[in-house]
Parts: structure tokens; sequence; C-alpha cells
């Protein structure tokens, strides 16, 4: 599985253009806007080349009773209590061209593909301002090829701990998002992005057929503000593949590595409706 672009709070966060809210709040129904961010990361993980983008980014946040866009992610809501959350989870990755990768090359590119599937939340403490969080999320997503004739390639399970802080005395305005959890798939998931069929075996890349089961695990620090209008935020993320079903893919050259992202956006347009949000 490569390095998703939306796929955990912050980097869901920069391409939504996200905002942190501190507790409960009346906030527009929606808000609009546009930006710029730079993300750096590996092609895919266990990649040692390395994708750096500097692109425009979207900010949108919605607050409907059912669709949500807010900065844990697209989602729409299909149960909600004080402290579990049923939502849908989304991610995206990028491309891959295996004429770029040395490790891949001769082989098959690698398409954009689309994650999709349930996640629960579950809230394990939270402060009484409701601007700290400690959380529990369970995230299961189908993932399909979106170039050409979609394919189903597997599924993905991300379960992680979240903590989340918005009244830090220190940082004032800022919020911090904390994550980190193992990740799993199934054997199609593994295979589609490290296994080597015959056909594409050399004599520095025998063939090799991955196994599903546990994927890693990934740890993840974000820092965000809004300034009226505007809308700032960063992450750093670590990656570690050491003991992974596939760790001894020809494919995986880098069992460890960081990635990062910074993303200013400016809000131009937000709705007159004003919702009650409870983070």
């Amino acid at each position: 599985m490569p390095s998703t672009i939306v796929s955990s709070i912050l980097l869901t966060s920069l391409l939504a253009g996200v905002i942190g809210v501190a507790g409960a709040a009346d906030q527009p129904l929606w808000e609009i806007g546009a930006g710029v961010a730079a993300l750096s990361f590996p092609a895919y993980r266990g990649s040692d080349q390395r994708h750096d983008f500097l692109l425009p980014v979207p900010h949108f946040t919605y607050h409907g009773d059912f669709l949500k866009a807010d900065r844990h992610g697209i989602r729409g809501s299909f149960f909600d209590s004080d402290r579990v959350d049923m939502t849908v989870s989304l991610a995206l990755s990028p491309p891959v061209s295996s004429d770029r990768i040395d490790a891949r090359s001769g082989m098959s590119d690698l398409d954009a593909a689309f994650e999709i599937g349930p996640q629960i939340d579950l809230t394990l403490w939270r402060s009484a301002n409701r601007a700290r969080f400690f959380k529990l999320l369970l995230p299961l997503r189908g993932a399909f090829t979106v170039e050409g004739t979609p394919r189903d390639i597997g599924w993905v399970f991300h379960p992680k701990l979240n903590v989340d802080i918005t009244d830090l005395s220190t940082l004032p305005g800022w919020n911090i998002g904390l994550l980190a959890g193992p990740l799993f798939g199934n054997r199609r998931q593994h295979a589609y992005y490290y296994s080597v069929d015959n056909q594409y075996a050399t004599a520095t890349r025998p063939a090799y057929a991955a196994a599903g089961g546990y994927a890693g695990m990934q740890y993840l620090a974000a820092l965000s503000k809004r300034y009226d209008r505007l809308w700032v935020g960063g992450f750093v993320r670590y990656d570690n593949l050491s003991g992974a079903r596939f760790a001894d893919s020809p494919l995986v050259r880098q069992k460890d590595y960081w990635a990062a992202g910074v993303a200013v956006t400016w809000i131009f347009g937000e709705s007159s409706t004003r919702v009650r949000v409870d983070d």
C-alpha cells in the first residue's frame, strides 16, 4: 500500500483544507477556499525513492446532519452517540510510474487507488471543555484502482490511537493531532504492491508472492492553526515496516522512513447559516 494522500488526520486536513475547532461551538454550515501544499513521501511504502509535490488544494468544511467534512476527514455519519461514531472512511493514493522507480523497472505501473469503507470512532476520554480527546479509530476500507477499468485490490485495516489537543497555553490557537497504529492488509492488497510475478523476475529481483497480514506501524504528528480567513498546517509521519508480511519483498528497499507536508489555505466564502458543532 503506497503513501496515501488522504489516509490520516493531517494528510486529509492538508487536502481538504480542514481547520481545528476547540470544543462545541457555532460554526458556518459550510466554508470554501483554496491554497497550496508541499508534500514529500516515498513512491510507495518501502520505496527508497521519493515523490515531492507542490500542488493546489481545496479548502472545504461542511457540518451537515449526515455528510461532514472537517479535520477528521470527509465522511457520512450513519450513527452518532456521545462516545461512538460510525462514519464512512475515504482514502486516495497517487499513481506510481514504474519507469521512474528503480525497484519496479520493467514492471506494470501502479494505478491511482481509491479506498472506501466504514470507520468506528471510540472516544476513550475527553476533557470537560471538549478541547482534548483520546480516541480509538477503526477504519476498514476496500481498495480499488481508478484508472482504466476499476479493479478490486483488496482491503486495508488501520486501527490507530488518536490524541487531539486544541487548548495548549504554550501555543495558543494551535491544534495538535497525534496518531499511532499498525496497518493490516489482505493478500490481494499486498500482492498488488509487493509481489513479483515470474515474468518480471530478474537476477536482482527474484519472484516473490506477498502474503496478507501485518503491514507495519505508522506514527503521525500534525500541527495547525486558523487565522481568521487563513489556515496553516503541517505534519510529519514515520513508517516502520519491520516485521511486515511483505518485508522480504525485493520491492521493499527501505523499511523505515519519514514523510512530511505543509499547507496554507485562504477561506474566501462561508455559509450564513450557523450550526452547533460538537467535536
